[in-house]
């Protein structure tokens, strides 16, 4: 299962070339894992930290940049689990230009630990979390060997 969704960039995500800033794709993963928990897993992620005490740091990230995205670009992200381990989870990210048929312009695969909020402690995933994140089919990224 993934999430899709319109992604607006503004002004101060564009560095002097005119692209978007190559940093703020990390900082534009974790909006759509945070969308995701919304729309998917049904927990704003903001009550799974305040009221689970438990979080999903990065532990690992990869971006591949295709094409590069200009102000004023239509973007949407398409948020996907690919994988969930004993206490990580593996997501991918892909940045499309809206009505375009071309491969996204970015892709991103991050991997995320789940930690207890209290201590920053790894621990497993509960199995009410692990049920609402449903892996969906790997596709060209290979899984990551965190757990």
């Amino acid at each position: 299962m993934s999430h899709r969704f319109a992604l607006p960039f503004r002004f101060a995500d564009f560095d002097q070339a005119g692209i978007v800033y190559y940093p703020r794709f990390l900082h534009f993963c974790h909006v759509g894992m945070e969308e995701y928990f919304a729309a998917v897993v049904g927990v704003p992620y903001s009550e799974l930290v305040s009221l689970h005490r438990l979080g999903l740091p990065a532990v690992k990230t990869e971006v591949e940049h295709r094409r590069p995205i200009r102000y004023g670009d239509r973007i949407e992200l398409e948020v996907a689990v690919r994988r969930v381990g004993s206490s990580s989870v593996e997501w991918s990210f892909a940045f499309h230009a809206v009505l375009e048929e071309e491969r996204p312009r970015c892709e991103a695969r991050v991997v995320t630990v789940l930690v207890d909020m209290d201590g920053f402690e790894k621990r497993s995933l509960p199995d009410w979390l692990r049920e609402r994140l449903p892996p969906r089919a790997a596709g060209d990224l290979a899984p990551s060997a965190v757990d």
